[in-house]
């Protein structure tokens, strides 16, 4: 199954909705979305509630219908009980307000969000803020973090995405513990630098110098509450599982963003196709589950990310189809 977020899914869904909408899909198209839909179930159900979604906005909207369009692209039964809607062909105001009807439930929390953060950045954005102990971090595309500064430590949440911490030292001037939180989960710093990111349900804590000593907040259902990690190591973490190595990332490469560049190995395309929509503008969007899953090696520029789709498809011997804001791998 995709490793794709529940929430560029529900973007996918609505980008297909309002596609359909704007006209007639061509024979292209029409595989592109079945495809899509096939490929995992959780497609299906996204691209039913868009269209259901997009059908209860035309019971609001005062517009008088037009001739019918053709019927969409069968992705799945709809949810039983919802009458099947009137089909009507829609101006430019219509499919952005479908879009901000999907995607404002996941607007509403970025804005609350960035009020809430003393840093964030912007998606694709790669920034470094100096903190008022010395200490230096690097954030990630999406990111947010906020200061707790306090007498007894100095401790920073990870509100969203990922970030690199230099840790100033504690010293005889400076005695605060420095700690990051995240996700039900403390880092406290016994060396330099250290990656904290989401993983799944929880997150990630990968060492890229000295050691940090990793403690959840709560007892986990299975599994260890309290780790020490140390260079060159990579742990996971959630409620469910608790702590546990993660010898998949090498921190030094997953921090490949520092340097400008995004660094993939034998990695599947639905994963680097998912890491690179982080930083470029448009989507890209992988429709065929085979594809999905074929592994990918390559060095992309966060500079020159248009590149990316003609690359990938060359490496892999397959197919692209650019459409505005959208590029569809096949």
């Amino acid at each position: 199954m995709s490793s794709q977020t529940e929430q560029a899914i529900r973007e996918q869904a609505a980008e297909w909705v309002v596609l359909e909408e704007s006209g007639p899909l061509s024979p292209e198209q029409q595989l592109a979305l079945a495809q899509w839909c096939a490929s995992d179930p959780r497609h299906a159900h996204a691209y039913a509630f868009a269209q259901a979604t997009w059908a209860d906005l035309g019971q609001m909207a005062s517009l008088a219908p037009t001739a019918p369009r053709r019927a969409p692209v069968e992705c799945a039964e709809r949810p039983r009980g919802r009458r099947r809607p009137r089909r009507w062909r829609w101006a430019a105001a219509s499919s952005a307000l479908l879009l901000l009807a999907i995607l404002g439930v996941d607007q509403g929390p970025r804005v609350l969000l960035e009020w809430r953060a003393d840093y964030a950045t912007a998606a694709g954005e790669v920034r470094r803020v100096s903190l008022p102990d010395g200490s230096v971090v690097d954030l990630d595309g999406g990111s947010a973090v906020q200061l707790d500064f306090d007498g007894q430590q100095r401790r920073v949440r990870l509100l969203a995405g990922e970030a690199v911490f230099s840790a100033a030292p504690v010293s005889a001037d400076e005695p605060r513990p420095f700690v990051v939180e995240y996700a039900g989960a403390t880092s406290q710093a016994l060396g330099t630098r250290f990656v904290v990111g989401e993983a799944g349900d929880g997150g990630w804590v990968g060492m890229l110098e000295h050691s940090v000593e990793v403690r959840l907040q709560a007892t986990p259902t299975q599994g260890v509450a309290h780790q020490l990690l140390r260079e060159g190591q990579a742990l996971r973490y959630d409620h469910a599982q608790g702590i546990r190595p993660w010898p998949g990332p090498d921190p030094q490469r997953a921090t490949d963003w520092q340097r400008g560049v995004l660094v993939f190995e034998r990695q599947p395309l639905a994963e680097v196709v998912e890491r690179l929509n982080r930083y470029r503008d448009g989507r890209l969007m992988v429709v065929d589950a085979a594809l999905a899953q074929r592994e990918v090696s390559g060095v992309f520029r966060l500079d020159n990310l248009a590149v990316a789709a003609d690359t990938l498809t060359r490496e892999l011997k397959a197919k692209h189809l650019q459409l505005p804001g959208l590029t569809l791998i096949y």
